[in-house]
């Protein structure tokens, strides 16, 4: 499958993106564990989700669901999950096996984690580490999956450094310290994600935060709750990238989670002078959001602070994209952890924007990227759903049609990425050609 992208900026509007997958994991396996009957509303109804809640089913969690964004989930306890009898099939979700992995380290039974051919690939030493330390038994494909994982309802708490800032990393260890003994404690280099601890909240789970220390005491039960999940940031910047790059348009996107932990791509884009505010700020439980308006903005290239990569790390691609398009040079730095993504990030980037006539040197640990604009070309997305959809934004404002290879994966995030973009007038096409 791949996309055919018409030059075309898009125009005003007001749209809704899909519903926060990291939000959406979190709510079905902390629901499952969870005494009583958890109702979520927004539900991303992606591929990573609908595998992650495959998966719980095949523990023994009766699963309804009302409507494609709505879950009734009926709570088993956080000793209440059964052995499946097959592999447990994770599709392309990296987030949904790391966090996983920790929710089965203790268990009173084994399990095997498995995925396509690109999660297959990912490093997973970072959680076999830290759970081997407290217990549990981990087979792997030299720290690749899949993950045999021998359960062990008798962990021990450790008080973890993370070697590097990863919300999943400590999210599995936070989860599989639920089941320790002791209190566990995970202290985080630089600030990630806090959905883990802020959806713990919510169902009564005390966890305590001292500047990057983060703890939970095991043995905690958790009560079942109503969660609304937010739009999801990291689909809201392709819209806001399109928005920022078109001549003259103002777009409102509605009920977006703005978590403090999750908003560095706001700050890089507004520090490149992007027209971007946020309106009716709220929150939903223990999760803020509110509506984001933008505006077409010049942009102009900067050193990005490095200190905000773990702020924005999903959303680098669509950074490239709009740094390729500013005046001036940009500079990213920091961006390690971009390489082992769902696909090299940098390298994929890099590539991409070369092959539209970007001006772009890669570094170790990220690029130095040149504006000017796009010419028109043929892509690869190298299975990655980011990359695939920051090269289609460029697409349309390029100089010609841009053809994106290997869309699929875009379903696992943003499955109605063409409509909403084209709602705003682009000209995206899907193309199920053999030899696409």
């Amino acid at each position: 499958m791949h996309f055919l992208v018409n030059p075309g900026p898009i125009r005003s509007g007001t749209v809704t993106v899909p519903g926060d997958k990291s939000v959406s994991h979190r709510a079905l396996m902390l629901g499952s564990i969870a005494d009583g009957e958890t109702r979520v509303s927004g539900f991303l109804d992606g591929e990573d989700c609908l595998a992650t809640l495959a998966a719980m089913r095949a523990m023994g969690v009766s699963i309804e669901r009302p409507s494609d964004t709505e879950l009734v989930i009926n709570g088993v306890g956080r000793t209440g999950l059964s052995a499946p009898t097959t592999e447990l099939d994770l599709g392309n979700s990296g987030t949904a096996m790391r966090l996983m992995a920790g929710l089965l380290a203790g268990q009173p039974f084994n399990s095997t984690l498995t995925g396509d051919e690109s999660l297959t690939g990912r490093p997973m030493r970072r959680i076999i580490g830290p759970l081997t330390s407290m217990g549990a038994r981990i087979d792997s494909r030299d720290g690749l999956p899949p993950l045999v994982i021998n359960g062990n309802p008798s962990l021990t708490a450790i008080d973890y450094p993370l070697p590097i800032a990863s919300a999943q990393v400590k999210s599995s260890v936070l989860i599989a310290g639920l089941y320790a003994d002791g209190t566990t404690s995970v202290t985080e280099p630089a600030v990630t994600r806090d959905h883990t601890e802020c959806m713990l909240r919510s169902m009564g789970v005390d966890v305590r935060t001292d500047g990057n220390r983060i703890s939970v005491q095991g043995g905690q039960a958790l009560t079942a709750a109503t969660i609304d999940v937010p739009a999801d940031l990291s689909s809201a910047t392709f819209v806001i990238l399109a928005a920022l790059l078109a001549d003259d348009a103002e777009v409102l996107i509605e009920k977006v989670g703005v978590n403090p932990t999750r908003t560095g791509v706001l700050d890089i884009l507004r520090s490149m002078g992007a027209d971007i505010r946020l309106e009716n700020e709220r929150a939903l439980a223990e999760e803020p959001v509110a509506d984001i308006r933008v505006r077409s903005s010049e942009l102009l290239g900067q050193a990005i602070d490095p200190g905000l990569v773990s702020l924005a790390i999903d959303e680098f691609p669509a950074l490239f994209v709009a740094a390729a398009a500013a005046r001036g040079t940009t500079t990213f730095a920091g961006l390690e952890e971009l390489r082992v993504k769902e696909s090299d990030r940098i390298a994929s980037m890099a590539a991409g924007l070369k092959a539209l006539g970007a001006d772009v040197t890669e570094t170790d640990d990220g690029a130095i990227v040149k504006g000017g604009g796009f010419s028109s070309g043929t892509v690869q997305s190298f299975g990655d759903h980011r990359v695939a959809m920051s090269l289609a934004v460029a697409g349309t404002v390029a100089d010609g049609p841009v053809t994106v290879h290997d869309t699929q994966p875009v379903e696992t995030s943003f499955p109605n990425f063409i409509n909403i973009m084209n709602d705003l007038g682009s000209t995206i096409s899907n193309s199920h050609e053999v030899g696409s």
